[in-house]
C-alpha cells in the first residue's frame, strides 16, 4: 500500500474525543504503515488563583505522561510504530509548530477536548489547527 501519510500526529488529552481520534489514527497508521506521533501538550496559558501554579503544572505533566504511556502501549499492541511527544505551552501553537517542523502529513484531533471555558474564550483547538495547519487535518467527533 502506498504511504500517503508516513507521519501522522494525533493530539491527546485523555478526553473521550481524543480517545476516538487516537483509535482512528491507529487504524490509519496501521493501514499506511505510518509512524504515529502521540502528542500531549501541557497548557500553560491557564491562569489560576485558587491553586498553586507549579503544583497544577506538575499534575498536568504527570497526567500527560500517563496518557502518552497508555497510548504508546495500545499502539504497540496494535502493531503501530509510535513516538510520544510531551510539550508545554499554548496547545494549538505547540501542535502547529511541531507539525510544521517535523513535516507531519496528517494531524488527527478530537472535535472537543477538555477545557470548555477556555474553548469558549479562545476558540477550539481543533478549529485553530484545521484553519492553520500546513497539512491535512482529520477532526473526529
Amino acid at each position: 500500500m502506498a504511504r500517503h501519510y508516513p507521519k501522522i500526529l494525533v493530539c491527546l488529552d485523555g478526553s473521550n474525543n481524543a480517545k476516538r481520534a487516537f483509535s482512528h489514527a491507529c487504524d490509519l497508521a496501521r493501514n499506511y504503515d505510518s509512524t504515529l506521533y502521540l502528542m500531549y501538550v501541557v497548557d500553560k496559558s491557564i491562569g489560576l488563583d485558587f491553586f498553586d501554579r507549579s503544583d497544577y503544572l506538575k499534575l498536568l505533566r504527570e497526567h500527560g505522561k500517563k496518557v502518552l504511556e497508555k497510548a504508546q502501549n495500545i499502539a504497540r499492541n496494535n502493531g503501530v510504530k509510535s513516538k510520544p511527544i510531551l510539550k508545554e505551552g499554548n496547545v494549538s501553537k505547540e501542535i502547529l509548530n511541531f507539525a510544521k517542523k517535523e513535516q507531519i502529513n496528517l494531524v488527527v484531533v478530537g472535535s472537543k477536548g477538555f477545557g470548555t471555558v477556555l474553548r469558549f474564550l479562545l476558540g477550539s483547538v481543533s478549529n485553530k489547527i484545521a484553519n492553520q495547519a500546513s497539512c491535512p487535518v482529520l477532526i473526529i467527533k
